[in-house]
């Protein structure tokens, strides 16, 4: 009895064995995703940050960067590390995937929600997607296509390619978009790249302004970051916020954008 009390401690300690992680790819036919759940979780259901990298990385990358799993441990929450379809986002506009609708990657989204909450204890009300540079341009698409499955949308120096789409589905949701002012890789006002070119944030923010029916609300500032915030009349954020600096990324932007939502009632 005494060394089975002993084994059961050290499971709870541990927590469960996952059959993927961090270090492994969850499986999900010819695609694959990654996470890791908090420290110290034990049972009951967690948040999550669903994470889009940029150009040419991989899952495994995003789960590379300690500094963002451990500020994401440390608020609570699981990072789950998406893969693209290819070496970029298959969305539309995007190089070499002009006629895309984006669908590849909307179901594949789709899927590692489901096949993450019937493998881990994730709380599918507390899922924001996140995504920096050409992850960004990916977030821009789920706010688009999918805004009931996520609380809210964190878009990092990306927006969508080409021009914003003529409608996205309603209601829309919570987003907050961060950029830096003299970004050369994705310049706030886009640039040409092949056959297509980066959109324009601003265009981006004045469509999902008149789509949600967002207003001016004031102006705030975190760290680095000088936001001018919007609210809707059901209390959604729809916050772009500059930094003065170039196309870098910083883990505490994850933080700053999940608390955004929280005090707006979202989370």
């Amino acid at each position: 009895m005494r060394v089975l009390a002993i084994l059961l401690a050290l499971s709870a300690l541990t927590g469960p064995a996952w059959a993927c992680g961090p270090d492994t790819d969850c499986q999900l036919g010819d695609r694959h995703y990654r996470i890791a759940m908090p420290e110290g979780q034990i049972g009951s259901p967690v948040g999550a940050v669903v994470f889009a990298h940029g150009y040419r990385g991989s899952a495994a990358a995003v789960m590379q960067n300690q500094n963002l799993r451990q500020v994401v441990s440390d608020m609570g929450l699981a990072l789950i590390a998406l893969k693209s379809a290819d070496d970029d986002w298959v969305i539309p506009y995007a190089p070499r995937h002009m006629d895309s609708d984006g669908s590849v990657e909307f179901r594949y989204v789709e899927a590692v929600i489901e096949d993450a909450t019937r493998r881990f204890p994730i709380d599918t009300k507390r899922l924001m997607a996140a995504g920096f540079s050409a992850g960004g341009m990916m977030v821009w698409n789920l706010a688009c296509t999918m805004p009931e499955r996520f609380a809210g949308f964190a878009a990092i120096a990306g927006t969508f390619w080409m021009k914003p789409p003529e409608t996205c589905a309603t209601p829309a949701a919570s987003l907050v978009h961060i950029h830096g002012t003299t970004d050369p890789t994705v310049p706030l006002a886009g640039r040409p790249i092949l056959e297509t070119r980066q959109g324009d944030v601003a265009e981006s923010l004045d469509m999902y302004q008149a789509l949600g029916g967002f207003t001016p609300t004031g102006e705030t500032e975190f760290e680095d970051l000088a936001c001018q915030n919007r609210r809707n009349a059901t209390g959604d954020v729809l916050d772009f916020c500059l930094h003065p600096g170039g196309h870098s990324f910083r883990s505490s932007y994850l933080r700053f954008a999940w608390e955004k939502l929280q005090a707006a009632g979202q989370l």
